[in-house]
């Protein structure tokens, strides 16, 4: 019995001091509402949604250039030729397709 109490691990397993140190990280780890694991996956929800909202950001200033560039007519036409493949009257459109554009 001496021999076990002699022990450096037994020592600290009956220390009063460690043992509510340890419940303590325990607790502050695992089991709080503000624990290590909860904050983790708020920083990674945190990180994607950065990584969103800069995406969003870019497609944002695309956009406004965009819009600039329909307040004149001339851009206007231009847009509308190229994404809606409109065309003048007594005009005709040709739609050259390559091999590799094809699905």
């Amino acid at each position: 019995m001496k021999k076990l109490r002699e022990n450096p691990w037994f020592k600290l397993a009956t220390n009063v001091y460690a043992l509510i140190g340890l419940f303590f990280v325990i607790w502050m780890v695992f089991l709080d509402t503000n624990s290590l694991l909860i904050y983790l996956n708020l920083e990674q929800k945190l990180s994607e949604l950065e990584r969103q909202k800069a995406t969003l950001e870019r497609d944002i200033a695309t956009d406004k250039k965009t819009l600039v560039q329909l307040n004149d007519s001339i851009g206007l036409e231009r847009y509308a030729r190229e994404k809606y493949k409109m065309k003048r009257k007594n005009e005709d459109v040709y739609l050259i397709e390559y091999a590799d554009s094809v699905p």
